[in-house]
C-alpha cells in the first residue's frame, strides 16, 4: 500500500470535495467491517457491541449500554450479548451495586483475536499519521471527534432505535 510521502503535497480541497472522500472512507469502512465481523464468525452489529465492550475496559458495561451505543432495542441487544457469549467473546457478571443487574466483560483471548484482525489495518493507518505533523494530527484528532459527536447526536435526533 503506498502511503503519501511526508513532502508531498496536500492538495487543495473543498467543503463537497472532503464531504466526498469522507464518504468514500465510510463506504470503505463499513465493507471491511462486514468483512472483519465476517472472518471472525460475527455479524457486523455483533463486532460493534464487542467493540464497545472492549472500549469500556475496566467498565463494564450493560445490555442497556450496548443498546444505547448501537442503536438497536434492548430486545434485540439480547440476541447480541446472546450470540456473542455462546460464541466466547463476551461473558456475562452481576453488577455489584445492583444485583439484578449484569455487567458484560469481553473474554481476553476473544479481544486478542480482534485485535489481531485489525491491527495490522491500524499499522497502516499510523504509517499514514506519521506522514503529519503533530499539528496536523492533533486538528485531525479534533475534527475525527467533532464530527463524532456531531454523529451521535445527529443519529440520536433523528432515528429511532
Amino acid at each position: 500500500m503506498d502511503t503519501p510521502r511526508p513532502d508531498a503535497p496536500v492538495p487543495d480541497a473543498s467543503v463537497p470535495a472532503a464531504i466526498s472522500a469522507m464518504d468514500d472512507l465510510i463506504a470503505t469502512s463499513m465493507v471491511a467491517q462486514q468483512e472483519f465481523a465476517r472472518n471472525l464468525g460475527l455479524s457486523p452489529t455483533d463486532l460493534i457491541c464487542f467493540a464497545y465492550v472492549l472500549q469500556a475496559g475496566d467498565n463494564p458495561v450493560t445490555a442497556g449500554d450496548l443498546a444505547a451505543r448501537a442503536h438497536v432495542t434492548t430486545g434485540a441487544v439480547t440476541g447480541i450479548v446472546n450470540r456473542l457469549e455462546r460464541g466466547g467473546y463476551v461473558t456475562r457478571q452481576p453488577d455489584p451495586a445492583d444485583g439484578r443487574r449484569v455487567r458484560v466483560v469481553a473474554v481476553p483471548e476473544a479481544a486478542q483475536r480482534v485485535r489481531a484482525v485489525y491491527e495490522p489495518y491500524y499499522a497502516l493507518l499510523a504509517q499514514l499519521f506519521a506522514t503529519y505533523s503533530p499539528e496536523e494530527v492533533a486538528v485531525l484528532n479534533d475534527w475525527f471527534t467533532r464530527a463524532g459527536a456531531l454523529a451521535a447526536t445527529y443519529l440520536e435526533e433523528s432515528c429511532e432505535p
